[in-house]
């Protein structure tokens, strides 16, 4: 089954990661795919490898954005999806201004520039050219993260800006809905998915402290194990395909069954 055979997607942060993982599914169910990031030299390799299209778009700077979605409206002649997938956490340089006694603003608005921001310019620009599809209308997702829901003591920046990201997917749907245009917007909020993002955090790879590391985070998990970016794609996909027709202002929690609260094993 091809389920986004026709369509147009452009994923931002699609160098590495989620945004790869989504781009390769994309592409496997049929799409033309724009990917997009601020290493250039990485996400166009990615890209050649699976047969998509890249360009520069740093998601902090409007410019990039205008030219991205025209790069888009002259390859494709129309942009059904878009991912705004593009994110920092914020953690892994400045760990010491993350919590609430000691934020640093200006740490603090590079975050939400990156996370926030770019979302905002993403939603922007999408609305516009999903306007002139014939027939109107397209699936704006965006990532969130558990981060976004429960408070995060020692990661305030990141935990704001997913926070807002989840209040914008909806206001952007009701807008859509009032403007009558079939432009779905949904947002994916994953936790504890292995990407390049955690590393800073585990410690070399193959190591004793780096296994001890990794349980210790999943320990609160029901399902004991990290996610996967492949997992996040597949919910991806389908907010991208016709299935999810009836679909917006809608949240997907993808954490292994943490936000529903403690899974205590039987004995």
């Amino acid at each position: 089954m091809s389920r986004l055979a026709g369509k147009a997607a452009l994923v931002t942060g699609a160098a590495q990661g989620i945004g790869l993982a989504i781009a390769h599914a994309f592409v496997r169910e049929g799409a033309s795919v724009l990917m997009t990031d601020i290493q250039d030299e990485k996400c166009a390799g990615e890209a050649r490898a699976i047969g998509a299209e890249s360009v520069h778009l740093d998601v902090r700077e409007e410019s990039d954005w205008a030219s991205a979605f025209l790069f888009t409206r002259e390859k494709f002649g129309r942009l059904d999806i878009v991912v705004n997938n593009a994110g920092i956490a914020g953690i892994d340089a400045q760990q010491g201004h993350n919590n609430p006694e000691h934020v640093d603003l200006a740490h603090f608005r590079d975050v939400m520039r990156t996370n926030l921001e770019g979302v905002v310019l993403g939603c922007k620009y999408a609305i516009s050219t999903m306007r002139q599809n014939d027939p109107k209308g397209g699936s704006i997702i965006n990532i969130g993260s558990r981060s976004g829901i429960v408070g995060i003591p020692r990661a305030v920046p990141y935990a704001a800006s997913k926070a807002a990201v989840l209040n914008h997917t909806r206001s952007v749907a009701l807008y859509c809905a009032e403007e009558g245009l079939n432009i779905r917007c949904n947002v994916i909020q994953p936790a504890a998915i292995l990407t390049p993002m955690w590393e800073p955090m585990l410690g070399q790879l193959g190591t004793h402290e780096r296994k001890v590391i990794e349980e210790a985070i999943v320990a609160d998990c029901p399902l004991k194990r990290f996610g996967t970016p492949e997992e996040v794609a597949e919910i991806a996909v389908y907010l991208a395909s016709d299935a999810s027709a009836y679909t917006t202002g809608s949240a997907f929690n993808l954490d292994g069954g943490i936000l529903a609260g403690a899974a205590r094993p039987r004995v």
